[in-house]
C-alpha cells in the first residue's frame, strides 16, 4: 500500500529530483501546503499573503523505501539552520518544514532532528519545523517535473547556493 509524505525545503523545483530518482518513489508533486486559501495559485503564494509553503508531496512504497529514509534524504537537501528560507529563496513560503501524517512519523522526524542537532555537523541550531500535515494543493502544470522540462533553469536554481551547501555539509 502506497503512502504519502510532505516536505518543504525552499523552492519546490529543487526538492523534486532528489526524491524522484530514488527506488520506491512512485511520484513527486510540487505544490503548496499550510496556508489559509484553498487551491492557491503560484502568484498568491508568492505574495506571502496566504500562509502557504512551497512543498513536495511524495507518493512512495514503504516496502521499498521507509519514511525514515525519506527524512534522511530531506535533511540532505536543505539548510536546517535557516528558518526563513533556503539559500537564495527567502520568506515564509520557503521555510523548511517536515509535515507529518501521524504520531509515528512525528516520532521518526523528531528523533532524526535530535540526532542531527547533536551530531556536530552544524554550528547553529536546527530550526526546521515539524508540523502536522495540512491539505496539499498541487502547483500549476508548469511547476511539475521542472528539472526535466527546464534543466537549464533548474541548474541556475541549484547553483544559487544549494549545491555548494550540500557538497560542503553533506558530501564530506
Amino acid at each position: 500500500m502506497l503512502k504519502k509524505a510532505i516536505f518543504a525545503g525552499g523552492c519546490f523545483w529543487c526538492m523534486v529530483k532528489p526524491f524522484d530518482t530514488q527506488p520506491g518513489i512512485e511520484k513527486v508533486i510540487s505544490g503548496y501546503t499550510g496556508g489559509t486559501v484553498p487551491n492557491p495559485t503560484y502568484e498568491q503564494v508568492a505574495s506571502h499573503m496566504t500562509g502557504h509553503t512551497e512543498a513536495v508531496e511524495i507518493t512512495y512504497d514503504p516496502a521499498v523505501i521507509s519514511y525514515a529514509q525519506l527524512v534522511e534524504i530531506y535533511w540532505q537537501q536543505t539548510d536546517p539552520t535557516d528558518a526563513m528560507g533556503q539559500f537564495q529563496d527567502r520568506g515564509d513560503s520557503y521555510r523548511p518544514v517536515i509535515y507529518v501524517n501521524d504520531e509515528h512519523e512525528r516520532a521518526i522526524a523528531e528523533a532524526s532532528k535530535q540526532e542531527l542537532a547533536t551530531s556536530g555537523r552544524f554550528d547553529k541550531p536546527i530550526v526546521t519545523q515539524i508540523e502536522s500535515a495540512q491539505p496539499f494543493y498541487p502547483a500549476e502544470a508548469e511547476h511539475q517535473d521542472f528539472y526535466k522540462k527546464q534543466p537549464w533553469r533548474y541548474d541556475i536554481e541549484e547553483q544559487g547556493g544549494r549545491e555548494r551547501f550540500i557538497k560542503t555539509h553533506w558530501q564530506n
